[in-house]
Formats: structure tokens, C-alpha cells, sequence
């Protein structure tokens, strides 16, 4: 190619998603695999979602509402908060490198914890900033360590909580000292992809911070509990003025016509809500106490996922566990060599896991 790119592209090492169950049967000669790797909800897509989106199919023909005015008047109502506050993207990824857009550009910095969502680290180097990583604790972000590396420089703060890959949460008490502590102009993005399963009552709830007067933005998805990851709709709650500022460079029509409507009756599934919290808390339990009969170590977790240690090659042990067609998701570009990372799955889909877990484990 010679055309002339940036170095700081070419630097960029590629996001790697898991591995399509499609592909691995392809390539295996496998039927009827199971995919624990995406932190998806293994219930399918929310039914009232499903019923929405089955109305609107004949309406495929017009652009969609690119205000998402409908779905931002009834997020904010929930949520307690301006409608000018809240912007809607592809995805909640969309939002992050908006963001990133918006307030990074060469000789900036952004505090990310390591390891943590890959994405950041992406967004951050499009723009040609500088990430600076900052290591996790005991599998947990260390706000005293943030702080430490705040500087002149830093514009922004990624906070993952709960976090992946580790399913580890912020604890509220911890961050009211940390937030005392950054200065003003330092934008901190808290993404809460996972609050939604929490079961501590001491986690961090992002949404409390919005009128603290420091920039914070709240990020938030319909892919994991609600069961829309194929439509791709996040959204991000912030101060109005940051928010009036990303509508500026939001792509027209980012958020397609489906997911609208379809995040519009999720909203309302109250029951699939419940049913999903309710399958993924009990699973949990059933894995954790399944692997403590196998005397195999894990981390447990505040998320639908989880770490698991397998003392040896997590490379080597995610390949045979494909054998087996079961898709888990290998640590080792994370920096846990000897972890594999776990959704929850069906009952079914957990019990073959760890069969197949004990058989490569022996």
C-alpha cells in the first residue's frame, strides 16, 4: 500500500472477537457447538424485542428516527435524567470512540486499567494519543494507582465496572476519594456494560455521579441483558454540553430503525429481565460449585462471566476445548497466560462445559 498512514495506525493491534460457532463447525467437523465466549445471553433476544421488531420489518424502507428521540425520552424518564444528556451509538463501542474523537489528539493521554476492555485502547490510538496502563490489583482496578498517574496530559479516564475480563467492581466508597481527587477538566467513562447483573450492594453506580459536577459519563448497552448484541445499541449519559458536543461528529442514523424499536420493548420485558438475572446467578453458583469439586481453581464474579485458572496454556487448553465444541475465550492476549475466560450458559450448555473442562484438564 502506498498511500501514506499514520504510524500510530499501524501500530494498532487489531480487536480479535470470538470465534463464530459457524466457523469453528466449519473447521472442525463439528455440530452442534456451544459458544461461551462473548458474555452473550443465552436466552436469545428479549420476546417483547422480537415482537417489535416483526411490526416494524415493513418500515425497512425509511431511514430511521435519527434523533432516537423515543428511545432517549423513555431512557431518561428511567433514569431520572435530561434528555439532552443521553446519545445513542452503535453499540456502546461507537460512544467510546466518539469520545475519544472529541477530546484526544496527539500528545494527549488516557488512564486505562490492564487488563480491561480492548476497545479503549483502540479508540485511544486512532486519534494518536498516548494509553497509559495502569495494572490491576488482585484482579481489581486500583483507583489509588489511577490517581497516581494522572498528569497534565491525561484528558481521559476509562473505568470498566464491572470489569472485563475479570468481573471485579468499583466499590462506591472507593470512589467518592478518587473523584475528589481528579481534576476538572479530566473526563472520567465509567462503562457499565454489566451493571445489570451485580449482586453486591457496594458497587459503584455511575448514574448517582451525574450531578457531582465532574465530567462523567456513563456508558451502558442493550447486548447482554437484554439480549441485543446482533443490533448493536449502546447508549452514554453525560453532561449536556459534552453531549451536545459528540452529537456533533455522531454519524446520521447511527442507530438503526430494529434496534430502536427493539430497546424501546426490551425496556419493558420485565419478565425476560428477571428470567436472565435468575438463570445467570444460579449457573454461576452450579459452575463455581462444579469446579470446586474438580479442585479447579476460578475467580468469581459480579458479571455473566467469569476467570478460570487452568494452570497450564490457555491457548493450548481454549484449541481442545474447541475439539470438544465448546467456545471459551483464552486470556493469554490479556495477560493472563493460564486463564480462560467463561460465559454463563444454558444448564445444558454448562454441564457439557465442564465435561469437557475435566477431560482437558486430565
Amino acid at each position: 500500500m502506498k498511500t501514506h498512514i499514520n504510524d500510530y495506525i499501524l501500530k494498532i493491534k487489531p480487536y480479535l472477537p470470538g470465534k463464530p460457532m459457524e466457523e469453528l463447525e466449519r473447521e472442525y467437523g463439528i455440530a452442534r457447538s456451544i459458544k461461551l465466549a462473548s458474555n452473550e445471553n443465552p436466552l436469545g433476544p428479549a420476546p417483547k424485542a422480537l415482537a417489535a421488531i416483526e411490526k416494524s420489518l415493513s418500515r425497512l424502507n425509511r431511514y430511521p428516527d435519527g434523533s432516537c428521540y423515543d428511545l432517549i425520552h423513555t431512557l431518561s424518564q428511567r433514569l431520572n435524567t435530561s434528555h439532552q444528556q443521553i446519545v445513542l451509538g452503535n453499540g456502546s463501542d461507537e460512544i467510546i470512540t466518539m469520545l475519544s474523537k472529541l477530546l484526544l489528539s496527539p500528545g494527549c493521554e488516557a488512564i486505562i486499567p490492564q487488563p480491561s476492555f480492548l476497545i479503549y485502547d483502540i479508540a485511544v490510538r486512532c486519534c494518536g494519543a498516548t494509553s497509559v496502563y495502569v495494572p490491576l490489583k488482585g484482579f481489581s482496578i486500583c483507583l489509588k494507582d489511577i490517581e497516581r498517574r494522572i498528569s497534565s496530559k491525561t484528558r481521559m479516564i476509562f473505568l470498566c465496572n464491572p470489569n472485563n475480563p475479570t468481573g471485579t467492581i468499583i466499590r462506591k466508597s472507593d470512589f467518592d476519594d478518587f473523584l475528589a481527587a481528579v481534576p476538572p477538566g479530566v473526563v472520567i467513562v465509567i462503562d457499565e456494560a454489566y451493571v445489570e447483573f451485580v449482586r453486591d450492594p457496594q458497587c459503584l453506580s455511575g448514574i448517582d455521579y451525574l450531578d457531582s459536577g465532574k465530567n462523567i459519563v456513563v456508558l451502558r448497552t442493550f447486548s447482554k441483558v437484554y439480549g441485543l448484541a446482533g443490533l448493536r445499541i449502546g447508549y452514554g449519559v453525560m453532561p449536556e454540553q459534552l453531549a451536545e458536543l459528540v452529537n456533533r461528529i455522531r454519524l446520521p442514523f447511527n442507530v438503526n430503525s430494529l434496534g430502536q424499536v427493539a430497546a424501546m420493548a426490551a425496556l419493558e420485558d420485565k419478565e425476560f429481565f428477571e428470567k436472565t438475572l435468575r438463570l445467570v446467578h444460579g449457573e454461576l453458583d452450579f459452575l463455581y460449585a462444579s469446579l470446586d469439586k474438580a479442585g479447579v481453581d476460578y475467580f468469581p464474579s459480579q458479571t455473566n462471566f467469569f476467570l478460570i485458572d487452568v494452570r497450564k496454556n490457555a491457548d493450548e487448553v481454549y484449541e481442545q476445548l474447541l475439539r470438544h465444541g465448546v467456545i471459551v475465550r483464552s486470556m493469554a492476549s490479556y495477560g493472563y497466560p493460564e486463564y480462560i475466560r467463561v460465559t454463563v450458559g444454558l444448564h445444558e450448555e454448562n454441564v457439557r462445559f465442564i465435561r469437557a473442562l475435566e477431560k482437558v484438564m486430565s
